[in-house]
């Protein structure tokens, strides 16, 4: 069987059988929680439009995004490393190097730290004995 009838023809046609199949078994209960505009997890605070975000999410996903990339382009290394001899060798161990110093950095920089300075149990006032008397 060609590769291209495969590619055009059978996926879609699953695609389709499985789509069907979701909308006859699923079960539909939509409750107000799951209809409204914040079902993200971010309570929506009314009468204030912006509410405080930490930098340290979008951090982490953009570290997630360059680790996921450097998988990416471990997967041709791996596939073709009797092609590359020892040079393809030598280059992919340099690039995960360099990408190995960078971790370090980031995680001696403490980008990857998430306690929010807030909640931090070294700043909950506690009452002292003399002040409870």
């Amino acid at each position: 069987m060609n590769s291209l009838l495969i590619l055009f023809i059978f996926v879609p046609i699953l695609v389709l059988i499985l789509l069907a199949l979701n909308l006859i078994f699923a079960v539909h209960r939509p409750d107000s929680e799951k209809v409204t505009a914040y079902e993200c997890g971010f309570s929506p605070i009314y009468g204030q439009t912006r509410s405080p975000f930490y930098i340290q999410f979008y951090n982490v996903a953009m570290l997630f995004l360059v680790f996921d990339l450097e998988i990416l382009l471990l997967f041709p290394v791996a596939v073709t490393l009797y092609q590359v001899s020892s040079y393809g060798f030598w280059i992919a161990m340099i690039f995960f190097g360099v990408l190995t110093i960078g971790f370090v950095y980031e995680i001696g920089s403490g980008i990857l730290k998430f306690t929010d300075q807030r909640s931090s149990l070294s700043q909950i006032e506690r009452p002292s004995s003399s002040s409870v008397l």
